[in-house]
């Protein structure tokens, strides 16, 4: 198995807890947009200091990149991928020119084989806005290495929670697995004034923070039926932003999950969670 270059000995460090974080929407944290997206840029830059130490690397699984087979970038340096659309100019000239780790993608590469699960490497892709966005606040120095990895085209929750158990030594190696998305991900409703989805948000909020957040059996049984909650349709007519939390708690093992965002975003209920 390849090993990442320690930057600390791992024998005395914590283990890294796994992460769902949301990302908003677009390039929402640089541009005007008063009030909006405030708290959640403000629980995004205290992100780094609740981690138990700075991470060597990051593996992060973004709503916003789907392959036939779990995919990792590889690249040294990653560019990025300003993948939104009618944003003003200046939010496609942002920068975040964090290091890729090559070392970390072979790790992935490795895990996933063990289990059985088929993956590649794309030494091309870049890192698009589900990662650079909201990492430009929690981790805005920009030091730390990132890695990507891709949902599966399918969008089997299942899957995806297998995913997230196979990689989840890598917290043992001081490496921060993060999803990211939204808990709440229907765009004609979210931009609409539509009071009777704000009520079906919340019911959905309050149903995936106690499916999240109940024992590792029960938690993984409920999030592989997430599309029988309360307005789970609704919430997400597709559930591509709702599976890097499925990676998430695959990875958490026996650690519960704990509710550490929650917001109402334009009338919709959204909600953030740590595992350990």
């Amino acid at each position: 198995m390849i090993s990442l270059p320690p930057q600390t000995s791992h024998t005395s460090l914590p283990r890294q807890p796994v992460l769902f974080l949301p990302h908003g929407g677009g390039p929402c944290f640089f541009m005007d947009w008063p009030d909006t997206w405030d708290r959640m840029a403000a629980f995004l830059r205290g992100v780094s200091q609740t981690l138990p130490q700075k991470p060597d690397a990051i593996l992060v699984v973004s709503g916003h990149w789907e392959t036939a087979i779990p995919t990792v970038t590889a690249a040294a340096q990653p560019p990025l991928i300003y993948d939104y659309y009618g944003f003003p100019p200046h939010t496609y000239h942002l920068r975040y020119p964090v290091p890729g780790s090559p070392a970390l993608a072979g790790q992935v590469r490795a895990l996933l084989s063990k289990a059985g699960i088929p993956n590649a490497a794309d030494p091309e892709r870049g890192l698009d806005h589900g990662v650079f966005i909201p990492f430009m606040l929690a981790f805005e120095e920009a030091e730390i290495p990132v890695v990507e990895l891709s949902l599966q085209q399918d969008l089997n929750p299942g899957a995806h929670l297998r995913i997230g158990q196979a990689l989840a030594p890598l917290r043992d190696q001081n490496v921060l697995i993060v999803g990211t998305g939204l808990t709440y991900h229907n765009l004609k409703h979210f931009m609409g004034e539509n009071p009777a989805s704000n009520a079906i948000s919340h019911d959905f909020d309050a149903w995936l923070t106690a499916a999240t957040c109940a024992p590792e059996a029960e938690r993984n049984a409920a999030l592989q039926h997430w599309d029988t909650a309360p307005g789970a349709r609704v919430c997400h007519p597709r559930e591509e932003h709702l599976l890097p939390l499925m990676v998430a708690a695959g990875a958490a093992g026996p650690d519960q999950g704990v509710q550490i965002y929650q917001d109402t975003v334009m009338g919709k209920a959204l909600s953030g969670f740590r595992f350990g």
